[in-house]
């Protein structure tokens, strides 16, 4: 399918691995050109750099300035915005281990990089009366989890924003779009430290039997792949989703009830 994103700009934010190593391949695979913005590369993104569609970006988004200083890297025009940076550490102790300062870095990497980057962006998008955002959330902005309380809130939080603003700059020509996966198989689940791990380290079972179980709690038996959320973001991205805004896209393999 041509998504007509053929010499557009993107910016994607957390893209070093992960569903956003995924989100830059399908972008480029679609003829875009990416500015990636992480702390770190890694061999996978550096390898899609050589194809000189990718500029990496070496930032630290939790900080005040270091969104604005990705969006000044991709130049005067701005097509695309994925907000995907964010951090998921489980909270194994319950509320009450939780400090201000966990919460404060978790509601600044999950929620004001995204706010600060498409305050960054939103200009260069209202001068061209075109734009698309498209933000990655998660499943627990409408399902709480206690094992991650201050992610859940942190995306509900990121889905109400991208909500809101679809409705202030929809008649702008600029679109804000969301998509919500369940677990998918990353190292924020599956890697060193990830979800899976700090888990099984609290309840005496292995990562893996951690993740079996949730696998087993999720209708289709399985984590999304991150070229499934790949997918959905670049098609809410594109012009083949040109009157689609406010919109979130959930894939979790039937893990949340709808009605």
């Amino acid at each position: 399918m041509e998504l007509g994103l053929s010499g557009r700009t993107a910016i994607v934010t957390g893209g070093g691995g992960g569903i956003g190593l995924a989100i830059v391949h399908a972008l480029i695979a679609e003829g875009a050109f990416v500015v990636v913005g992480s702390r770190s590369t890694s061999p996978e993104l550096d390898a899609l750099i050589d194809k000189e569609q990718v500029r990496f970006v070496a930032v630290d988004l939790s900080t005040a300035d270091g969104p604005a200083e990705l969006v000044s890297y991709a130049g005067s025009t701005v097509d695309i915005l994925v907000n995907n940076v964010g951090s998921a550490p489980a909270r194994t102790g319950g509320f009450l281990s939780v400090t201000d300062e966990m919460w404060l870095a978790t509601l600044t990497i999950n929620l004001l990089a995204a706010v600060r980057a498409t305050r960054a962006v939103l200009p260069l998008m209202l001068a061209a009366g075109s734009g698309s955002v498209v933000t990655v959330s998660s499943i627990n902005a409408t399902l709480a989890d206690p094992a991650v309380v201050d992610y859940s809130a942190a995306k509900a939080a990121l889905s109400n924003f991208s909500k809101s603003l679809s409705k202030e700059y929809g008649g702008r020509g600029i679109r804000f779009n969301t998509v919500r996966p369940g677990p998918v198989s990353t190292d924020l689940w599956l890697g060193k430290g990830g979800v899976a791990e700090t888990l099984a380290a609290a309840s005496g079972h292995t990562p893996e039997e951690v993740a079996a179980r949730a696998a087993a709690g999720i209708p289709s038996g399985r984590f999304s792949r991150p070229q499934e959320v790949a997918d959905a973001v670049v098609f809410l991205a594109s012009d083949r989703s040109a009157n689609t805004t406010g919109a979130e896209i959930v894939l979790d393999g039937g893990m949340v009830d709808t009605w």
